[in-house]
């Protein structure tokens, strides 16, 4: 082999290896969301763009049933990040709640907390629907299986001494809950879910409008004191069209992994999540941007911290 044709061999054999090398060290991050009508998809999209690094780490925000979905997703390999409501992933980590009789998911790990989860009760005008104890006998989605929203629906049924058997229910998703109710078909519908919710704010502006119920009451009291993840909660007048101030509850939106995922992966992954760029994009890009920020990431954490995530905190001096 002469000199000229040896160096040429190698330079192949070199760029060779460096595509495969370069190939190995990419890693594909797959984030749970949930509907597309819902605020995890919208929002799960920005945070994938935003720490997606090119050549290293692709991040893709992918549509989902919500939180129980993700949680198993994670768990059985085919996610490795994804959104829940912290009380679903308090019941994940501890066995109980939805998780009653299932094993405790030990590896589930937080990565942030990252907005308030406002639970809607949407009703359809002249309806007569006031509060949740007027659902008994009335057509009402109460979301799909594998969500964090038929969770807590049935524990806010549980407080008016209601189960599924009570209402004529359904198990919609949101958009599809919407689109039923604009065809008279449903009464009502719940939703969990950062204010403004897409299938929402488009029901409200169209056709005869919408009302939202108020959770509240001595039965709600009581379930609080049951179920401290819940919190009271505002939806201001105006969020959607023609609908004026609303008392209700709320629980807070999370991002978990599991404890397999690399330390450096998911440091750089939340390194990435509060940079400047990040929160352009945030406070642009959605209503709920805005408090997706340092200082909340670290409240209500419900299982423990990933050590990527921690390391971040401690180094921003938010955990010690």
């Amino acid at each position: 082999m002469s000199l000229k044709t040896w160096i040429k061999a190698l330079a192949v054999t070199l760029a060779v290896a460096g595509s495969v090398g370069q190939a190995q060290a990419q890693q594909f991050f797959r984030i749970g969301t949930g509907g597309t009508a819902g605020t995890y998809y919208p929002v799960g999209g920005m945070i994938a763009n935003a720490v997606s690094q090119p050549g290293k780490l692709i991040a893709t925000a992918v549509a989902s049933n919500g939180s129980v979905a993700n949680i198993n997703g994670i768990l059985g390999g085919s996610l490795e990040a994804g959104f829940t409501q912290s009380d679903v992933a308090y019941w994940a980590s501890t066995g109980t709640g939805t998780f009653e009789g299932k094993p405790k998911a030990e590896d589930l790990r937080l990565i942030a907390t990252l907005y308030p989860e406002s639970i809607h009760l949407v009703a359809r005008k002249g309806s007569g629907i006031k509060s949740v104890a007027d659902l008994r006998g009335k057509r009402v989605s109460m979301d799909e299986p594998g969500s964090g929203t038929l969770v807590d629906v049935r524990l806010i049924l549980g407080a008016f001494g209601m189960t599924d058997k009570d209402v004529k229910a359904e198990y919609l998703k949101p958009n599809q809950a919407g689109d039923k109710m604009r065809d008279g078909g449903l009464d009502a519908f719940f939703f969990v879910g950062g204010a403004p919710a897409g299938a929402i704010a488009e029901l409200a502006s169209s056709g005869e409008g919408i009302e939202l119920v108020p959770i509240v009451g001595p039965e709600i009291d009581k379930l609080r004191s049951q179920q401290e993840f819940f919190t009271p909660d505002t939806i201001a007048a105006g969020t959607y069209q023609g609908v004026g101030e609303v008392n209700t509850i709320s629980v807070n939106a999370q991002l978990v992994t599991s404890a397999k995922q690399p330390e450096e992966v998911v440091y750089e992954v939340t390194k990435a999540l509060y940079n400047d760029e990040t929160r352009k994009m945030l406070d642009n890009g959605h209503a709920k941007g805005k408090f997706i920020t340092r200082e909340n990431a670290v409240k209500g954490a419900s299982i423990p911290f990933h050590p990527g995530a921690e390391k971040f905190y401690k180094e921003a001096g938010l955990l010690k």
